[in-house]
């Protein structure tokens, strides 16, 4: 997502009530579809408002390779989703939390990586799985005060991902391998979740 944030989006914002505590937003998609880059854009326009990205919690590669799981890296079942659900829960509490971030390059999280100071009115939650209907992740639903889903179409959303591990010094071939055994099956699973949305951002 590269074009200006959809005024539509701000209104739906500006137009929830914070008298629970934090307003919770969810930005989902598919892997390459722009979610980090809109919610870092809502993060500067709307006061007081901070990002927590999803991917802090990854399972670890060596829990991965134990559960014949490391080849698939990125799909729901490899991630720590319980603990995931338990920081959106806690998110809600006006204080001061920490979270685990994840380091791409040296592809592993981050303990308390990241942090949420206790003035935050309105944490923007990125991520690919925010919006499954699936255990665990559909109880995060009621947990979101509104939720924004990225719908980018496929010939474009592989060709973001082809670029993404070119860029990150894969050859053609691999390239096309990461993309389409693991990555174009997981933006599929995401694609299904659109539904659960309050808004979708059509993207190119």
């Amino acid at each position: 997502m590269t074009q200006p944030v959809p005024p539509e989006i701000l209104a739906l914002i500006n137009g929830l009530s914070t008298t629970s505590g934090r307003r919770l937003i969810a930005v989902a998609g598919p892997p390459a579809s722009g979610k980090s880059t809109l919610a870092e854009q809502l993060a500067d326009i709307l006061p007081d408002a901070a990002v927590v990205p999803m991917d802090g919690f990854h399972l670890d590669n060596e829990v991965l390779s134990e559960r014949g799981l490391l080849g698939r890296k990125g799909a729901p079942q490899t991630f720590d989703a319980l603990g995931f659900l338990d920081l959106v829960k806690a998110l809600r509490a006006p204080v001061t939390l920490s979270y685990p971030t994840f380091d791409r390059l040296r592809d592993c999280v981050v303990p308390d990586g990241g942090e949420v100071k206790a003035d935050c009115k309105t944490v923007i939650v990125e991520g690919n799985y925010l919006l499954l209907d699936s255990a665990p992740w559909d109880q995060l639903h009621k947990l979101w005060d509104a939720s924004i889903f990225l719908d980018v179409s496929p010939d474009v959303l592989r060709d973001r991902l082809l670029q993404r591990w070119r860029d990150h010094g894969y050859s053609e071939a691999q390239a096309l391998t990461k993309a389409e055994s693991n990555d174009l099956p997981n933006a599929q699973v995401v694609m299904q979740s659109a539904v659960n949305a309050t808004y979708i951002v059509n993207d190119a």
